[in-house]
């Protein structure tokens, strides 16, 4: 992270409901996640970024957004039609905030919900790459050594070489594709301009293949593809040797909230996925304990229904797991934890590897090793588990 004055930076993504071409596409599902949500946790992930709002007129896509951390604003749908432009949506959540008493950000990060695989610092480094060149706008690219014809009316002649002197794709020279992936711009340009791009310009580069789109049908089969492929660089600082995982209870197993009755009962709801993933660590003699700070009956009975070690009422977590892991002779360097909250911090600093669900406290995504792309309650404990045991069986 460099040293800036730049403070304010919010990411706006414009998901509109009307897609044709896919019906549902912002929230169709691409690996395992509705597409919109992988745009809203890299983003959330940045270290960076303030805020990240969803600008839509889409209800179905409203709930999705809240459900992964990103603030809605609702979009007229006279700015939701096929020729409405990103533009007048980022412009609206600007104005927005201005009706809110909220001066403009310092920077505009604009993200595209079709765009889902940047890596894990693409964000912060296209953010650093503009203050670091002193630019006022900037566009995420890919190198391209494709051989370009342009078809005007019926007539069709080379874009971008002369086909009568034909040169070698590698003699070319050096040519990037907008990839529509990351755009960066100061709001006066935006503002001034009514475009994302003004002012000087600058480029990020990001490679061929986390510069895949979703537009066709097709596109999902190909990104889905790519990601089972290209294996997140998070997941290499597992420990070759996990001797415990550390699951909080709040948040990781539940979706952090509660329901009660007339009586005072409270009930919290389980992903029952989850009790599988922690069968298959037993299966591999990986142990695994629950550390919680609140003390509930609910918490004990869940714990001795997964047949998982119960440590709750721990009102200083870091301390209680120091000791026993001293006690039980274990290297905290081959210990994974898995939390939500503030209170999970001084535990992620103590051991080798830190997870977060992907709905946690900000200052936790932007903390943890690794940010499961499953939510608290809805499969990230099964998600981990997973990850432990294809780690473990690579050895």
């Amino acid at each position: 992270m460099v040293k800036t004055k730049v403070k304010n930076i919010i990411a706006i993504i414009p998901a509109r409901g009307g897609s044709k071409r896919i019906f549902g596409k912002n929230i169709t599902e691409l690996g395992g996640l509705p597409l919109l949500a992988h745009s809203v946790l890299q983003a959330r992930n940045s270290q960076y970024v303030n805020r990240v709002f969803v600008s839509t007129e889409d209800a179905k896509i409203a709930r999705v957004a809240k459900a992964y951390g990103a603030e809605v604003v609702k979009r007229p749908k006279s700015l939701a039609s096929d020729k409405a432009t990103s533009e007048s949506a980022l412009l609206h959540v600007l104005d927005f905030l201005r009706g809110n008493k909220q001066s403009d950000p310092d920077l505009v990060v604009f993200l595209q919900a079709t765009s889902p695989l940047r890596k894990k610092n693409d964000i912060d480094q296209a953010i650093e790459t503009l203050i670091r060149e002193k630019a006022d706008s900037l566009f995420s690219v890919c190198r391209d050594k494709g051989l370009m014809w342009i078809v005007n009316g019926k007539q069709i002649h080379s874009g971008n070489y002369d086909y009568r002197t034909r040169k070698r794709e590698q003699d070319m020279g050096l040519q990037y594709r907008e990839n529509g992936s990351i755009y960066v711009v100061k709001p006066e340009i935006l503002r001034k301009y009514n475009n994302r791009l003004g002012g000087k310009i600058a480029i990020y580069e990001m490679d061929i293949f986390h510069s895949f789109q979703i537009d066709e049908k097709d596109d999902i089969k190909l990104v889905e593809a790519v990601m089972a492929l290209t294996k997140p660089e998070d997941q290499s600082r597992l420990p070759n040797n996990v001797k415990l995982t550390v699951f909080d209870f709040d948040g990781v197993f539940t979706d952090n909230k509660v329901k009660s009755d007339a009586r005072g009962n409270e009930f919290v709801s389980n992903d029952r996925t989850d009790s599988l993933g922690l069968s298959m660590l037993r299966k591999a003699r990986i142990p695994a304990m629950v550390l919680s700070t609140e003390a509930h009956p609910v918490v004990a009975a869940r714990c001795k229904k997964l047949k998982l070690d119960c440590h709750q009422g721990v009102g200083d977590k870091k301390e209680y797991l120091e000791k026993y892991l001293k006690k039980q002779r274990i290297d905290p360097k081959n210990v994974v934890y898995v939390g939500n909250d503030v209170n999970d911090l001084e535990c992620f600093r103590l051991v080798g590897f830190a997870a977060a669900p992907a709905d946690s406290h900000p200052e936790v995504l932007k903390q943890a090793d690794y940010v499961l792309r499953r939510t608290g309650g809805h499969g990230a404990v099964r998600e981990i588990c997973e990850l432990i045991l294809k780690h473990h069986d690579q050895r």
